[in-house]
């Protein structure tokens, strides 16, 4: 092993210098991770190897501890690190403005933030259940107190050390929450702000410029943007990254303990699917959007078969301060307001049978892919509505989308009437 210092962090700040300015979403995803080349070839390599040769020359062996975490040439052991995970998570470090570490999935991301920092008290809204079941779990281990993000009362038993959760936009309904308010509400109790930014990935959001201590991603959504990988994301805002103290070193360490990397073929896997992140989701959102302004258009206009079958659109651009000029939403959300929506429809029955109807909509879970989603959630999700339909838009044309929801409705409603 060869000490490169802080040789990684340097080579890529070259890229920012050559111009003078930040590049786009759209370059930095293709070219952040271009100091790690080692190889001719422009299509990275997939390594699958699990560990790594030392040097043959004594002189240059350095211990583990001395070397950078972000090189791609100080290799060991792939619960360490690996040539495609390396990679992975410059281009994320670059993207999320935050040094960032990869994990098996969303909720190893997720256990690895909770265990690290280690809170008496998370005060968490609602969204994916699944964290609410890593809390659970935290409990019976060490009595966790789990308290409810939006009562007040709840909020004030927070103390120094514990954490604000919150998940905007919000799984499944697409809502957004104010992130400056809830900066605000924690330094007030001296907490630490964490967010689950995965419904809002760059461009959309960047919750570091609120202050946010910690950004966990789902990378199995928009990350890996194709339905084949799982992956999660921890981000650390960069004044809590490094140091004597710093958080970056303190997650990679515990992360070797935990055991829950990323596999070699999903680093390689996500490398090919960041390429394309802004171009996806920028189309996936303004399909969205598109997609709810039709929709609550005819529910508006009434006396069709979209206001005789759905009587509730959530998402983010239908919360008030969306048309409001200069409101928190705006400011936060400013490329758009994400690509995931809920339908409610007038009973169960029609939200079990409305996804059968549909030829473009896959019904499954997840979301995030190129291909769009639709899910009545009571599959996968036992505590919600189960008049509940969540929809993730894929790449497809709009209004294909939208003729497959119309032919859906009025096949569902044809239905009825038998």
């Amino acid at each position: 092993m060869v000490s490169n210092g802080n040789a990684g962090a340097e080579r890529a700040d070259k890229l920012a210098a050559a111009f003078g300015r930040q590049l786009s979403v759209a370059s930095r995803s293709v070219h952040a991770d271009d100091y790690t080349n080692t190889h001719p070839a422009v299509a990275p390599a997939m390594s699958v190897s699990t560990t790594f040769r030392y040097s043959e020359n004594p002189d240059v062996l350095v211990p583990a501890s001395d070397l950078d975490p972000t090189a791609s040439d100080d290799l060991y052991y792939s619960r360490e690190k690996s040539p495609n995970t390396v990679r992975f998570e410059a281009i994320l470090t670059s993207l999320l403005g935050g040094p960032a570490v990869s994990y098996a999935s969303g909720l190893a991301a997720f256990h690895a933030m909770i265990v690290f920092l280690n809170p008496k008290r998370v005060a968490i809204g609602g969204g994916y259940h699944g964290c609410h079941g890593i809390l659970k779990l935290m409990k019976k281990l060490n009595g966790l107190e789990q308290l409810e993000l939006e009562d007040d009362n709840d909020l004030a038993k927070l103390q120094k050390g514990d954490i604000i959760h919150v998940e905007t936009p919000l799984n499944p309904t697409g809502e957004a929450r104010d992130l400056a308010y809830y900066r605000k509400k924690a330094d007030e109790l001296g907490c630490y702000l964490t967010v689950d930014a995965t419904f809002a990935p760059p461009p959309l959001q960047d919750p570091f410029k609120y202050g946010v201590d910690m950004a966990m991603h789902s990378g199995t959504k928009y990350f890996g943007g194709h339905s084949d990988m799982l992956c999660g994301i921890l981000a650390i805002h960069p004044d809590r990254a490094h140091g004597k103290d710093g958080w970056l070193a303190g997650l990679r360490g515990e992360r070797m303990l935990l055991g829950g990397v990323m596999g070699s073929l999903e680093g390689w896997l996500g490398i090919r699917s960041l390429r394309t992140l802004e171009m996806r989701v920028m189309r996936q959102s303004e399909s969205t959007q598109k997609l709810v302004d039709w929709l609550t258009a005819q529910n508006a206009a009434g006396g069709n078969v979209v206001s005789d079958l759905v009587f509730k659109i959530q998402h983010a651009s239908q919360q008030p301060e969306a048309s409001e000029p200069g409101s928190w939403l705006r400011k936060q959300m400013p490329n758009g307001y994400g690509p995931v929506f809920s339908m409610w429809l007038e009973s169960e029955e029609l939200a079990k049978r409305l996804p059968s109807k549909l030829f473009l909509f896959h019904h499954a879970t997840s979301l995030g892919g190129v291909e769009s989603l639709i899910e009545w959630r009571a599959m996968s999700d036992p505590t919600v509505d189960r008049r509940l339909l969540r929809v993730s838009v894929g790449v497809e044309g709009w209004e294909d989308l939208r003729d497959d929801l119309l032919q859906g409705f009025e096949s569902l409603k044809q239905e009825l009437r038998k």
